[in-house]
């Protein structure tokens, strides 16, 4: 929490990730990035395979990003969410756009949507106690489970590695 929560130094976490080669998609945990936008792993979930969709423009408002980048963003926020079902099989998914600090945004500065699965009872009451989050699953895991489901999408991809995705 001290991440999201504290001062950010240096450059624009997202457009780090946007700006990667192909060769560090695994570490950054991106499944998928095409022109415009990208789908990776949250590093701070609030659930097992929790994505962010991030467009490689640096934009803090939806309304700001141009008509073809706006397209791309919703098509693969659809299609992380149809492939995250697929591999998940939640019981419900949550999808948002958190704009603005007061709205909740971590990381205001550059836009992006959560697509979180949720399953009934996935909750528990550690972040009440302890500000701490327990997590089923470590996010290597959930890349090698969720990397074949975004394959074949067009754009660029992680090379899987030698113990395959």
């Amino acid at each position: 929490m001290s991440y999201i929560l504290g001062e950010k130094e240096g450059a624009c976490v997202f457009c780090g990730i946007a700006a990667a080669p192909t060769s560090a998609f695994r570490e950054k945990l991106v499944l998928v990035a095409d022109e415009h936008a990208l789908v990776c792993l949250n590093r701070y979930p609030f659930a097992a395979s929790h994505l962010l969709v991030v467009p490689r423009r640096h934009v803090s408002n939806l309304e700001d990003l141009p008509e073809p980048e706006y397209g791309a963003l919703m098509r693969l926020v659809r299609e992380a969410t149809r492939r995250l079902k697929s591999v998940t099989q939640p019981e419900g998914v949550n999808l948002g756009f958190n704009l603005g600090k007061s709205a909740g945004a971590g990381i205001a500065e550059h836009l992006h949507a959560h697509v979180v699965p949720r399953w009934n009872g996935d909750t528990n009451f550690m972040p009440v106690l302890a500000d701490v989050r327990v997590m089923p699953e470590m996010l290597d895991e959930s890349w090698r489970r969720l990397a074949p489901a975004f394959a074949d999408l067009p754009g660029e991809h992680a090379d899987p590695g030698p113990e395959g995705a």
